[in-house]
């Protein structure tokens, strides 16, 4: 495993039962085929389309700019990076809090994802403090 400059080896453990531990790399890419699972079984309808634009293209550039801010060259610039990434993991908690007002059935599938967001934006939110 390589090393990355969020201190933690680019590792991120989780509270759950079997102490797993996470490649943020691995879980940012993750959680993107989630989003686009999501965004598979929507009814296909003109909000629905709205609505998965913005979440594909937030949800996504997670992974992406955690990508990025790891192969930056100087310590300001990762951080921006990372700033990028907690604001796109909001951006994304948004959009997934609209849709079940578009699609109330779907609920029940979209808690886990909203967790999942507020978990990453507390990861980034470290990562930035830890690179002060």
């Amino acid at each position: 495993m390589r090393k990355s400059r969020d201190g933690i080896g680019g590792q991120v453990s989780t509270n759950n039962q079997n102490s797993k531990r996470y490649d943020l790399e691995d879980r940012t890419l993750e959680f993107g085929k989630r989003i686009i699972r999501l965004c598979q079984n929507l009814p296909k309808n003109g909000i629905n389309f709205k609505l998965i634009d913005q979440i594909i293209h937030s949800g996504a550039s997670i992974g992406a700019n955690y990508r990025e801010a790891n192969e930056t060259e100087t310590k300001k610039d990762f951080q921006f990076r990372i700033r990028i990434c907690r604001k796109e993991t909001k951006e994304t908690t948004y959009w997934l809090q609209l849709i079940p007002e578009a699609n109330p059935t779907l609920t029940e599938k979209i808690n886990p994802l909203i967790q999942e967001t507020k978990e990453l934006i507390k990861i980034f939110a470290a990562i930035l403090e830890k690179t002060k």
